[in-house]
């Protein structure tokens, strides 16, 4: 409906929210236009889930206004994917067109509309957002306000997201803090900061640069107004020296004493003078100290032996049902390695993590852990968390050390005193991620096994995260779809293809690489045989003959495919 280009969509004047008497959004104002792509990024617990749910309505802004038509249709996706079964039911129930099954089955969702209650009752976190994502797409919708759109998503998911995204033609605003796709798919930024909103033109990494570059530009003129200022405090000590020698001058020498008493009240005045430039100078272009971009530390404390074998896989198999995850798979890990582990939604990752935990058993095989090793979990799901209680509650700590080791962990982490008092439930999802680190964080351990570590995580932190984990000595087994977190980290992948698990001694750059060239390989061989076969049908057909035009044509398109993939 709404169609012409750079036409101005959603119009947000001075929009304030507070929550509590703390001041969350404070006039805010921007346009949003057909056909833009906005990346809204900053630091958790910042407002831009807040502005989401005041952009679709779902909250009322304290001031301002919100101007779009009426008819506007949004597209929302929630961040936490905390959809119920019930959810799921009701939009296959009205599904009166196959769109919601055809995103779904382009997403790796096959058959949808076979899938019995305990299928959707068993869904891993990938396959909720893919099925939500494919419902958010089905209700064509004007505008897509996509919150963490990547959190779950497997590469494949990622890679559609990325082309869906490319032929929409409405607006689009991506909550996320995935680096990678945010400089594919967006051409602006709007960052939250201290309830203020700044734009930027370009995707993420020309953010930066700018960004960078702002902070570099303040800091310099800061410390050249501090060297000012230091330089005039230095000349009013001065005066102040020599006005007070002449007010004491003044009551000494008899014949001299209006002399002085003249000259102390002239010190005075230069003094007041220059005092007065100062300020007026100060007022109308006081250049503020830049807030250093958060820093957030992480401190693992462990120094292992490395090579020692600690998990073995023989004959590994898990069957759900009637469904096959994978089988008859072989594989080790060694004390030491940091492995990715890299496969579709719903291929089982999550499900190996709760057989290497002791929370699932195999249907067959042999599973073997080292039974001195002890293992830290971060799971994806920041909902067990209890959310009437506050954070040094939940983490359960009762003697002084640990509680003020625990205090300065969350001070590290980005949460002051004002979060940690607060009801689980009052934070946001990153937040509430950064409480279940600090719980590993307080415990000693051989391995760690992180289940989308940086889902939730805002950008300072993840970079911090990833800068420690390089630092740790003991096991890393993780699951992420943060293409940059995964490649800097995992030199070793256990990969899920063809229900059978596989280590691969590669980094996930190279395994991508690899596999493209593989599949590459296999198309052609494919339309090679093809080809091959319509030359034998044409050799032996006359010209005329009605079948020979359908030929001909099938080998002209089979040997554009060949020639697109050679090139």
């Amino acid at each position: 409906m709404f169609k012409k280009q750079n036409s101005v969509l959603i119009n947000v004047k001075g929009v304030e929210k507070s929550f509590h008497l703390q001041k969350v959004l404070d006039n805010i104002q921007f346009e949003i236009k057909n056909g833009e792509r906005i990346g809204l990024v900053g630091l958790n617990g910042t407002g831009k889930t807040t502005l989401a749910n005041l952009l679709i309505g779902k909250l009322i802004p304290d001031k301002g206004v919100i101007e779009k038509p009426n008819d506007l249709k949004i597209g929302y996706l929630t961040q936490s994917i905390d959809y119920e079964v019930n959810d799921f039911h009701e939009s296959l129930a009205g599904a009166v067109d196959n769109d919601l099954f055809q995103h779904a089955s382009q997403l790796g969702l096959r058959k949808l509309y076979d899938w019995k209650d305990t299928r959707l009752s068993h869904l891993s976190g990938g396959e909720k957002l893919k099925l939500a994502l494919s419902m958010v797409w089905a209700s064509k919708p004007d505008v897509l306000i996509l919150d963490e759109p990547t959190n779950h998503l497997d590469f494949t998911g990622i890679d559609w997201l990325i082309a869906e995204l490319t032929k929409f033609h409405g607006p689009v605003m991506i909550i996320s803090h995935d680096r990678h796709f945010l400089d594919q798919t967006v051409n602006r930024i709007f960052e939250i900061e201290n309830g203020k909103i700044h734009l930027y033109n370009g995707n993420y990494s020309d953010y930066r640069k700018v960004k960078q570059l702002q902070l570099e530009n303040q800091r310099h003129q800061y410390n050249v107004q501090q060297r000012q200022i230091e330089l005039v405090e230095g000349q009013m000590e001065q005066l102040k020296t020599w006005s007070e020698k002449a007010h004491r001058s003044s009551t000494k020498q008899e014949g001299t004493k209006e002399y002085h008493r003249v000259k102390a009240k002239k010190r005075d005045n230069q003094v007041k003078s220059k005092m007065k430039r100062l300020e007026n100078e100060l007022e109308k272009q006081r250049k503020e100290k830049p807030l250093d971009e958060a820093k957030i530390r992480f401190e693992f404390d462990h120094h292992g032996k490395r090579g020692k074998r600690i998990i073995e896989a023989k004959m590994l198999t898990k069957v759900f049902d009637d469904r096959i995850l994978f089988h008859d798979s072989h594989f080790y890990i060694n004390q030491g390695e940091c492995i990715g582990l890299l496969g579709e939604n719903g291929c089982g990752k999550t499900t190996l993590i709760k057989m290497i935990l002791g929370m699932e058993a195999s249907s067959k095989g042999e599973l073997w852990k080292s039974e001195s090793s002890k293992i830290a979990y971060l799971s994806q799901d920041v909902a067990d968390l209890p959310v009437d209680q506050s954070t040094l509650e939940a983490l359960g700590y009762t003697d002084r050390e640990n509680i003020l080791k625990a205090r300065t962990l969350l001070a590290n982490l980005g949460l002051k005193e004002d979060h940690i008092i607060k009801p689980i439930g009052m934070l946001s999802l990153g937040q509430r991620t950064r409480v279940k680190l600090v719980d590993i964080l307080m415990k000693e351990y051989d391995v760690l096994i992180l289940d989308e570590p940086t889902n939730h995580l805002d950008l300072p932190s993840r970079e911090q995260l990833e800068k420690t984990l390089s630092e740790f000595t003991g096991t890393i087994i993780t699951v992420s779809h943060d293409f940059y977190f995964l490649n800097k980290l995992c030199v070793q992948l256990l990969v899920f293809d063809n229900q059978q698990i596989k280590r691969v001694e590669m980094k996930p750059e190279d395994y991508f690489n690899t596999k493209k060239t593989d599949d590459k390989y296999e198309k052609l061989l494919v339309i090679e045989n093809k080809i091959a076969a319509i030359l034998g049908e044409l050799s032996i057909i006359d010209q005329k003959d009605p079948k020979y035009q359908q030929l001909d044509q099938e080998f002209n398109e089979l040997l554009k495919q060949k020639r697109s993939l050679i090139e």
